[in-house]
């Protein structure tokens, strides 16, 4: 059997087929989501699962290199910014490596949306809560 925290089997493929420098977003219950890309729908109901448990469980299963924010986020999600932040420097103490923060207008981060693997829709209900991994190489 599996054995990591991560149990979302489409997630998990995704994952495992993922090469250096590939892209996957999570987004909010409100990023629209490209007809061209694999839509991972883990939503339920209004914040359920959040951004953050989707975020920390994937970043914790996956080697990044870098980030990708929406300026926007500054202004009108420090909390969610924040805690996005804490759990980079997590990711990176156990990759040990540093991981490039990149920030882009939202829109931007709309169309980056079209160059990944795939999206994962959360149930995360507030503003910003979006970003894109990109891979890195465990060696």
């Amino acid at each position: 059997m599996y054995k990591s925290r991560l149990f979302n089997s489409e997630i998990i493929q995704i994952l495992s087929k993922m090469g250096h420098t590939d892209q996957i977003a999570i987004g909010d219950a409100g990023l629209p989501i490209p007809e061209n890309v694999k839509r991972i729908d883990l939503a339920l109901t209004f914040g359920l699962p959040s951004f953050l448990q989707v975020f920390e469980s994937v970043s914790e299963s996956m080697q990044i290199e870098k980030v990708i924010l929406a300026e926007e986020i500054f202004e009108h999600n420090p909390e969610i910014h924040k805690k996005i932040l804490e759990q980079i420097q997590q990711v990176e103490k156990f990759q040990k490596n540093k991981i490039d923060i990149t920030y882009i207008t939202h829109e931007m981060l709309k169309i980056q949306t079209n160059k990944c693997k795939a999206v994962i829709r959360t149930g995360e209900c507030s503003p910003y809560a979006n970003i894109v991994l990109q891979s890195g190489v465990i060696f």
